[in-house]
């Protein structure tokens, strides 16, 4: 007696000697013959287009971030100059001297005694530049001396120099100019190099 298999559904019968299975009467077969469809192999370009696209953009994204640092550090080392050039200035209010209020400024006002002292400079931005692509950015200097209890008439006082350094970025998306400003700040006192003539001593 010969055994026969139990059809696995309604309407198909496995064979014993391939095991495959017979489709419904008036149903096209559905064996999978060998390779890849369109679909599955669009997807996949698509899948590695996007993670390549990825990759790249996030070289790229870094890379600007770098290069703004780079910018924002070079004018901060701008402005800071600035600051050591007053500071390197003497002033000695025993002999009358002030340089903090000789430096040269462009479009200078006040005269740093009873009206503080504005103006601004340029210089390049200490980044690899070459040919006409150079960064210039604008130093905005403030030197504003303050007296004790405000009284100027006192020999005791001090200056306050601010400078404000203003510098262009334009490598963001879609490339817009943007402008950026780094601040610096330092309190300023006297040389004093002859304190008998401020009545300190004998």
């Amino acid at each position: 007696m010969r055994f026969q298999p139990k059809p696995s559904f309604p309407g198909q019968d496995r064979s014993a000697a391939g095991n495959t299975v017979t489709p419904m009467t008036g149903q096209p077969s559905r064996q999978r013959k060998g390779g890849y469809t369109f679909i599955e192999v669009l997807i996949s370009l698509i899948v590695v287009a996007v993670v390549f696209g990825s990759i790249i953009n996030g070289y790229l994204s870094t890379s600007t971030r770098g290069q703004w640092t780079a910018y924002s550090l070079a004018a901060q080392s701008l402005g800071l100059q600035t600051i050591e050039q007053a500071r390197s200035a003497t002033w000695d209010t025993s002999d009358n001297v002030n340089q903090i209020v000789q430096m040269t400024l462009n479009n200078s006002s006040g005269d740093g005694v009873t009206v503080p002292m504005t103006g601004y400079t340029t210089n390049i931005l200490d980044v690899p530049w070459k040919g006409n692509n150079a960064i210039w950015a604008t130093n905005y200097i403030t030197i504003k001396p303050i007296y004790e209890n405000n009284d100027n008439t006192l020999k005791v006082q001090v200056y306050i120099i601010r400078v404000d350094t203003v510098w262009p970025f334009n490598a963001w998306g879609g490339f817009n100019l943007k402008y950026y400003t780094n601040s610096v700040g330092a309190i300023l006192a006297p040389d004093n190099r002859t304190p008998t003539g401020l009545g300190v001593g004998s």
